[in-house]
């Protein structure tokens, strides 16, 4: 891996992550056994441009390091802390979200990165996984697989200069049910 700031490697659509953000209009949908759990949440996000990477010679991706703490409006107590990456690959176009949460679920997603982004207005990023999909996945716990399966995930993240606004979907087979977990926020950048 090369390590380079910002300013000697191109992160395309990723650049205008790079930074922290934070956010307290958040609202996580989340499942409970006799129906649903609705928990206003604020959070902070930072991204960190840690350079570029060649796979087998002939792939090179661009990468963001970033780290995910949100914390519950009702007791301030953190309720989710997620890691991973952003990846993009120019010359295939697409943009790549791999993360890891401590409940024994990894997922990479991936998605079409269009050109708008070089239009230096707001950016739009989507990826998705299935659990079953050969390219975008999703690996998980025996435990979780059998109590809380993770079957698909959608994440869209929109990124203008100083706020950026995400949604994201998962479903998940829980409680005998199929459920849409969702969580939605607008932050600001610091």
């Amino acid at each position: 891996m090369t390590e380079n700031t910002a300013e000697e490697i191109n992160y395309g659509p990723l650049t205008g992550l790079i930074g922290t953000w934070q956010g307290d209009k958040g609202l996580d949908v989340a499942p409970e056994p006799d129906g649903t759990e609705k928990n206003p949440y604020y959070e902070k996000i930072t991204y960190q441009g840690i350079g570029d990477v060649r796979n087998a010679e002939e792939q090179r991706l661009v990468i963001l390091h970033y780290r995910q703490i949100v914390r519950r409006k009702s007791n301030d107590e953190i309720f989710h802390d997620e890691t991973g990456y952003w990846m993009w690959d120019e010359n295939a176009g697409l943009v790549m979200h791999s993360l890891t949460i401590p409940r024994a679920v990894c997922v990479l997603a991936g998605g079409k990165c269009g050109e708008s982004w070089k239009q230096g207005s707001e950016v739009t990023l989507e990826v998705e996984a299935h659990v079953d999909d050969a390219d975008w996945g999703i690996i998980q716990s025996p435990f979780m697989r059998d109590n809380a399966k993770t079957i698909e995930f959608r994440h869209k993240v929109i990124v203008g200069a100083q706020t950026l606004h995400y949604s994201e979907t998962t479903m998940l087979e829980i409680y005998g049910r199929t459920f849409e977990h969702t969580d939605e926020n607008q932050l600001r950048r610091c």
